[in-house]
């Protein structure tokens, strides 16, 4: 535990400090109070040792600068002034005890241990885990009644998670309760220090390991196991027993029914594939609509038997679309579409055995099956400034968001246990503070009520804010967290950074929000990169796929280097994850083989060796590898490396094949999407609707108001385009101020009123160039696969030669 004393005399301190480290205290001491404010500020502490008369910034007012603060570390006061006004003023300003110099020492001991009880959530004098017991008044550290000998940082860890059974600390956050700010520990030595403890307390014969590892996280103290009611044999843990009797026991009978029903199960999927099909052509009968609901009924019924969790949600997501009476929308048929294709690769998989059970258990959202599927971004905002709210949620629609309001911190942690939301909103000014002061009172009791009563929500609020921040940065993949405040002091921009969020600094426009919370979707935007490892050791390849799959990323595992090329035509990954050691052909042989092969050559490679000599270095660098992981494998070092090589690459990737100015594809990045687009739909015989959008009169723009007002008008037109299409649809700039939209699955019609509703958004702006208004008209023409083309360069020449035949007859509400 880690305790702050200010006190200003040496001959109190010194002796003081002694004592407390001896009972494994970590103290930080000053002799002031404005030094002791900052480092209250930087720095978590359990306790506050507080000296009343003090140089700079006395004991009382210091008390009550952390309260109005809203900082809750429990004070104890330590004064020669014994007099009864003084204790009152004291506790009154905020201090939780109080100890009259000269103080006995076993009792101030004493009055610590209870402060540090009540900080937290009510424990008992006794921190008991299984076997294991620890009393913070004799310091010590017993299994089964024999001492466990420990040293003063292996203590301090064993006692913090002993106190906070719940919570996860990151190696940060060790270092803050455990070890002084005078100290800087790296990770390493915590590392070290979390060993030694496993090791000691596993040698005085404590039942498992009581401290768990949660990787790209930290530690926390491990729940204790339940007892069972029999004893598994000698060399095998219960744990094991049970494990190996369900799984081969359960697998085989599943085995089993699997080989007797996949017929029966595939006939189904087809129905469903078929319906699909036709709803999409405007031609699904009432009989196939009412056999397609009923076998995705059963689909979602079955499949979760088998392993296939994902392909029994995709079948739930899938049944409501063919409910009797219900009108899909341009949006949801694509959907379908989409969900249909997933479910028969879903079942391909499980019919070859490629379905693994740990992959199965992985959690997935709840889906909204009570309403259209909304695949928008989700920002939940949390916010008590209604007018605020209010204006944000009409605002967010044009920007292809959809808004959640929580009022408070602790509604929205409800709501994010369960489901994870895009992206958080945290409006800290008005959650913390909603009446922004307190109103005058003639009666000063009642004045100063309302006042302690203010701080108290301030207090208890802003823990709430900064508690709901960890989480998020806490979950798998971290929540991205926006967070606004009308607060810019240093140490409240490293709080927020501290615990993973953006600030936004008021005042501030809804606009602004929206444009922020956009940039932050890009940057936190899922990465859907697959990863393909090759290593010879199976038990390396499944901890990397835990490991790695709640990250986002897709991971594909080689055991047999010999496949190696097979795996890559398969299922060409993004990044490689190579061993260097293996059977037949080492790591560094394939390396060479994927940077002499011109399609691949530009391949991410990451190597895992157990070799870190500077000859094995060079090997590895001068066959191409891009970055090496050393075994053992560290989990959050591993993600890290990924992460960012990933991240490096796709920003490459985009440079090479986004449109600067726009940030829609360039041409060659769109032709190559609408021609998949193309043969997609002419397989699957679905309708495709490409549409020629143009700026009219731009190059009479850059004569008359210069390149920068043109600049401006394209940047407009670009944002609007990628706000008004999905994803899935293809948006690309094919020079000047032409640009194509490809969209699956979408009639004409659909596609011509997604246009006229483009065209109608694009009239209300207006321009300005040295203080000149202007507007710019918008054409465009709209074409379908394949009645009027059956190639992308005749379905172009087709909407280019309407241009030319509409150009100054076709009328508002209408497009050629």
């Amino acid at each position: 535990m880690k305790i702050l004393l200010i006190e200003d005399d040496s001959l109190i301190a010194e002796p003081l400090v002694k004592a407390l480290s001896e009972h494994h205290y970590v103290v930080d001491v000053v002799t002031d109070g404005e030094t002791g404010w900052t480092l209250l500020e930087s720095f978590a502490y359990d306790l506050v040792l507080l000296d009343v008369v003090l140089p700079k910034l006395d004991g009382i007012s210091l008390c009550r600068k952390l309260r109005s603060q809203g900082n809750q570390t429990p004070i104890l006061l330590l004064t020669a002034q014994n007099a009864s006004t003084n204790k009152v003023t004291g506790l009154d300003a905020g201090a939780d005890d109080y100890v009259a110099k000269p103080f006995n020492l076993p009792e101030l001991l004493a009055r610590i241990r209870a402060l540090l009880r009540r900080g937290g959530t009510a424990l008992p004098p006794l921190l008991e885990w299984c076997n294991l017991r620890l009393d913070p008044s004799l310091c010590e550290v017993t299994c089964n009644g024999e001492l466990v000998r420990l040293t003063p940082k292996e203590y301090g860890l064993l006692e913090l998670f002993l106190r906070n059974p719940h919570r996860i600390f990151s190696t940060g956050a060790l270092i803050d309760h455990i070890w002084s700010f005078e100290e800087t520990p790296s990770e390493d030595t915590i590392r070290s220090h979390i060993k030694g403890l496993r090791q000691k307390l596993k040698t005085a014969g404590v039942l498992n390991d009581p401290i768990e590892t949660v990787y790209g996280i930290g530690y926390r103290l491990r729940p204790e196991a339940k007892p069972k009611a029999a004893k598994a044999p000698s060399g095998q843990t219960e744990t094991d027993q049970d494990e190996n009797v369900t799984t081969v026991t359960v697998q085989a009978g599943i085995d089993g029914i699997w080989n007797q029903v996949k017929e029966t199960i595939d006939r189904r999927l087809a129905v469903v594939e078929q319906a699909a099909v036709l709803l999409l052509q405007n031609q699904l009968s009432e009989e196939l609509r009412q056999q397609a609901e009923q076998a995705s009924h059963k689909l979602a019924g079955s499949l979760g038997m088998f392993g296939a969790d994902h392909g029994s949600r995709l079948a739930q997501e899938i049944e409501p679309l063919f409910q009797k009476g219900r009108a899909l929308s341009r949006q949801q048929r694509q959907r379908l579409s989409q969900l249909v294709a997933d479910l028969r690769r879903e079942l391909q998989q499980l019919n070859d055995g490629q379905l693994d059970p740990e992959q199965a258990a992985i959690p997935f959202a709840p889906e909204r099956t009570d309403g259209p599927v909304d695949e928008r971004p989700w920002l939940l905002v949390v916010s008590s400034n209604p007018s605020f709210t209010a204006e944000l949620q009409k605002a967010a629609a044009s920007w292809g968001l959809r808004v959640q309001i929580m009022s408070n911190p602790v509604m929205a942690r409800e709501q994010i246990a369960e489901a994870h939301p895009d992206i958080v909103l945290l409006d800290f000014a008005s959650t913390v503070n909603p009446e922004n002061g307190i109103e005058n009172n003639s009666d000063n009791s009642s004045a100063n009520k309302s006042k302690d009563n203010n701080y108290n929500n301030i207090e208890h609020n802003t823990e709430n804010n900064f508690m709901l921040l960890s989480e998020l940065s806490a979950c798998t993949p971290p929540v991205p967290a926006l967070v606004l405040t009308d607060q810019d002091r240093l140490i409240d921009r490293v709080k927020v950074t501290r615990l993973g969020g953006r600030r936004l600094q008021q005042p501030v426009t809804v606009t602004q929000v929206l444009e922020a919370v956009n940039q932050v979707l890009q940057q936190a935007r899922p990465m859907q990169a697959t990863v393909l490892v090759v290593d010879d050791d199976m038990q390396v390849l499944t901890a990397l796929q835990r490991l790695l799959i709640p990250w986002g990323l897709h991971v594909s595992v080689l055991d047999n280097p010999l496949l190696f090329l097979d795996a890559l035509e398969a299922n060409p990954p993004d990044l490689l994850i190579l061993d260097i050691e293996m059977p037949h052909i080492s790591g560094i042989e394939l390396c060479q083989v994927v940077r002499n092969d011109p399609r691949w050559s530009g391949l991410p490679i990451l190597f895992l060796t157990a070799h870190t000599d500077a000859a094995t270095m060079h090997q590895v660098f001068e066959a191409g590898a891009d970055d090496f992981v050393c075994k053992p494998i560290v989990g959050p070092e591993l993600v890290t490396r990924i992460l960012n090589r990933l991240e490096r690459t796709q920003l490459l990737k985009s440079l090479a094949e986004t449109d600067a100015l726009t940030g829609v594809a360039n041409r060659r990045k769109s032709t190559a999407a609408l021609s998949q687009f193309l043969q997609w739909c002419h397989h699957c015989q679905q309708p495709f609707c490409l549409a020629l959008v143009e700026l009219e009169h731009l190059k009479s723009i850059n004569q008359q108001y210069g390149h920068a007002a043109a600049d401006q008008v394209l940047a407009r037109l670009g944002e609007m385009l990628r706000r008004s299409f999905r994803n899935e649809e293809v948006v690309g700039r094919w020079g000047g101020g032409e640009f194509v939209v490809g969209m699956a699955g979408t009639t004409k019609a659909d596609g011509t009123q997604c246009i006229l509703d483009l065209q109608q958004s694009w009239q209300q702006f207006g321009f300005k160039a040295d203080g000149v208004a202007f507007q710019v008209s918008l054409r465009a023409a709209v074409v379908q696969f394949p009645q009027d083309g059956t190639d992308l360069q005749t379905l172009y020449q087709t909407a280019r030669a309407r241009f030319q035949q509409t150009n100054a007859t076709h009328s508002e509400g209408s497009l050629p």
